[in-house]
């Protein structure tokens, strides 16, 4: 005889999470957590910074889990939604770090660099690795977090406007803004990825 479980649905594990169970809880991360990586890894090109941010917004998930509605049939819009959010806040403080750097490499003598000129050095490699990533970064904030969404995240345009709050007509042009900013720089993957969406 073969007994048939039922597998609940995100909704039903997030009211179950909303009235304190940890257990639902962690079933929405098994579920969910892999791929809030994986999007926040193709952001960051840094898999130590993806795995941080992943924790993260799970932690501000249960910590704002009263508050909080999942009105999709999955809640890895609302996931997604949390990580663009925090995306944002991870490169202002990028930029200031930067700033910060330069500041003191510009008012350090040369002599006394030592491993300050390493840390540098080291920087400066990694930026050297992650021109499609900047490339795409000079896109303006709203129409990356659209292209993000679909192209990484696997959103239909649907569940983009619900992570974002915007409606499905404001996704669909900042996409085609987006594609059309970018040009040719990534004609093939940019192409092929994109139209995988089911909308």
């Amino acid at each position: 005889m073969t007994v048939v479980m039922d597998v609940p649905t995100d909704a039903a594990l997030w009211d179950s999470a909303r009235a304190g169970d940890a257990v639902a809880f962690g079933r929405l991360y098994e579920r969910h957590a892999r791929a809030v990586q994986a999007f926040c890894l193709r952001r960051t090109v840094e898999l130590q910074v993806a795995e941080d941010m992943t924790s993260a917004v799970f932690l501000e998930l249960w910590r704002k889990r009263a508050r909080i509605d999942v009105t999709t049939a999955t809640a890895l819009p609302f996931l997604l939604g949390v990580a663009t959010n925090m995306l944002h806040e991870h490169w202002r403080r990028r930029r200031r770090h930067d700033a910060a750097v330069v500041r003191i490499r510009n008012a350090t003598p040369a002599e006394a660099h030592g491993h300050e000129d390493d840390t540098i050095a080291r920087i400066d490699a990694i930026r050297e690795l992650r021109e499609a990533r900047d490339a795409l970064r000079a896109l303006p904030r709203r129409e990356l977090d659209v292209l993000s969404l679909v192209a990484w995240g696997d959103l239909s345009y649907e569940e983009t406007a619900v992570a974002l709050g915007v409606p499905v007509g404001t996704v669909r042009s900042r996409l085609s803004r987006a594609r059309a900013r970018l040009g040719e720089a990534f004609p093939a993957p940019m192409g092929a990825t994109v139209s995988t969406e089911g909308s």
